[in-house]
Parts: structure tokens; C-alpha cells; sequence
């Protein structure tokens, strides 16, 4: 009985972390993908890592913006050229798994530009929406 007990317990672990893994996997690769559509100078692009929903929140330096459409406009007025947007990294990226639809990330992200880099802190909490995993809320500093 106890070999049963400890097999079940062996697969149900190996389950849950083989979704926890396939889900950080796709996180990165959506985070991957944002940085390489910022990198070309396509706002449009990285804003489909979040949430298309008037409930996104985005809290910045200049406090908080709610809406899809509010941020791609912060985010076009604050960066309208390739010189503003420099070359963005992300780095120290740590992921928590709060449940089976969301993750919280913690990371660092620096912007590598001529006239002068610039950076900070974020946190993310991702969601899992209709099977995708998007950007819900964005501290960004």
C-alpha cells in the first residue's frame, strides 16, 4: 500500500511540475517576445503581452492608468521614437505561481539608449485568460 501511496503521490507531483514548468516556459517566451518586439519599434506589438481590457492596470510614475487603450497611448506618447525606446533588457526575473491562472514576477529592466539609460523595478501579475497567459497588472518603476 505504501509503494501505491508513494507512486500516486511521485506522478502527481511530476504533473504539477510539468504544468508549472510549460507555464514560466510560456511566460518567458511572451516576456522574450515583447522585449524583441519593443526592440524593433513596435509598441503595438509588446502591448499584445497584455490584457486587451478596460480592467488593465498600469501603475507608473505618473500613478495609475486603467484600460487597454489608455497604456498603448501612454506608452506611444511617452516613447514615439526608436532614440526613446532604446534597447530594452529584462534581468533577476523571479516567477511565482499563485494558482493554476496567475503568476507574480519580480525583475529588473533597463533601457540602453544615446542620450542616456534608464531603469528600474517591475512587477507583473499575469493571468491566464482563455488559455494565454497576459500581463493583468503592470508596476513598472
Amino acid at each position: 500500500m505504501k509503494k501505491i501511496l508513494f507512486c500516486f503521490l511521485l506522478i502527481i507531483t511530476s504533473i504539477i511540475t510539468f504544468a508549472q514548468s510549460v507555464d514560466e516556459k510560456a511566460i518567458q517566451k511572451l516576456m522574450q517576445k515583447q522585449a524583441a518586439a519593443w526592440n524593433s519599434g513596435n509598441i503595438d506589438e509588446f502591448m499584445k503581452g497584455y490584457w486587451q481590457n478596460d480592467s488593465l492596470m498600469f501603475i507608473g510614475h505618473g500613478g495609475i492608468t486603467y484600460g487597454y487603450k489608455n497604456t498603448l497611448d501612454n506608452y506611444k506618447k511617452n516613447y514615439d521614437s526608436k532614440e526613446k525606446m532604446g534597447t530594452l533588457f529584462f534581468s533577476d526575473v523571479k516567477m511565482k505561481k499563485l494558482s493554476a491562472d496567475y503568476y507574480f514576477i519580480v525583475g529588473k529592466w533597463l533601457l540602453k539608449r544615446i542620450g542616456g539609460d534608464i531603469g528600474g523595478y517591475y512587477t507583473l501579475l499575469f493571468r491566464k485568460i482563455n488559455g494565454q497567459w497576459v500581463i493583468v497588472c503592470d508596476h513598472t518603476s
